[in-house]
């Protein structure tokens, strides 16, 4: 399962990171340590393969005072030098991609809520340390909220992808309320309208966790606010376009065309410049 910070959203990349601003090269060295974690998880190899890789990146966290000739590394440890990153929270991400590796299923929603918390929310929480709100404590469950919308946004996004891979992430006793299996044999062999239904009513759950997530924004500067909103416009948009036609994305994977994040990345930037 791709997190959300694998193909949408804008790009903190820059042609030499060391001209860039301190607050953009440290979110760049998150990006990037998270990027590797998710690549693993992401990966074909063997189960056990992947698992060590992922025991070592965890390692490499109890390192970062010695980086090496890691790149990676060394730029993390700079950025945890200017500024109070929870680097605790890659563990959390860690674990969440072990939890992909295994192909852990989850029975209840509040199971679900963990994962997310853990591959979605830990990034948030690691970017406040940069972005630096006034009031911390009262913004880190705010972060997880909307890292929670925003993976539960990819997961719909993915489920004829996940199924393929015969994966199920959405909890078993959700799919049992509304009659479903996402059984996959080329096609899902469940009712359409029961899939639609339950495919609405995930969209009405994440829509819920944006409510509660967005109440982050005023908390945060222009930039880090111009950011935040580009994201989370971006896969509010995905939700939008999953929840009036749930059949189609569940026919083909929903996105957005470049014009499009390009325009809701701009209104994001004039609203935090308000």
């Amino acid at each position: 399962m791709r997190t959300h910070r694998a193909d949408e959203g804008p790009q903190l990349r820059v042609r030499d990171p060391a001209a860039a601003p301190p607050k953009r090269r440290a979110l760049n060295a998150i990006y990037a340590f998270a990027r590797r974690v998710d690549d693993i998880g992401d990966g074909t190899g063997p189960q056990d393969v992947r698992l060590a890789a992922l025991a070592e990146t965890r390692a490499q966290l109890t390192r970062l005072r010695d980086p090496g000739d890691d790149p990676v590394l060394a730029a993390l440890n700079d950025a945890v030098r200017r500024y109070p990153i929870p680097v605790a929270a890659f563990d959390e991400l860690i674990e969440g991609c072990e939890a992909d590796v295994r192909g852990t299923t989850y029975t209840t929603f509040d199971e679900l809520a963990h994962y997310c918390r853990c591959v979605a929310g830990s990034v948030g929480r690691l970017c406040l340390g940069v972005f630096g709100p006034a009031d911390q404590a009262r913004a880190e469950p705010l972060a997880d909220a909307l890292g929670v919308a925003l993976q539960l946004t990819n997961i719909l996004r993915d489920v004829r992808e996940d199924a393929g891979l015969g994966r199920t992430y959405l909890p078993a006793k959700d799919l049992a309320r509304h009659g479903c299996t996402l059984h996959f044999d080329g096609e899902f062999t469940d009712d359409p309208e029961l899939l639609a239904g339950l495919m609405r009513a995930q969209a009405e759950r994440a829509r819920e966790w944006y409510a509660t997530g967005l109440r982050l924004m005023p908390m945060l500067d222009r930039r880090s606010a111009a950011c935040t909103g580009a994201m989370s416009g971006i896969y509010r948009r995905l939700l939008v376009r999953i929840e009036a036609d749930p059949l189609t994305a569940l026919r083909t994977r929903t996105s957005l065309p470049t014009w499009e994040k390009a325009a809701v990345a701009a209104h994001a930037l004039i609203g935090a410049r308000r």
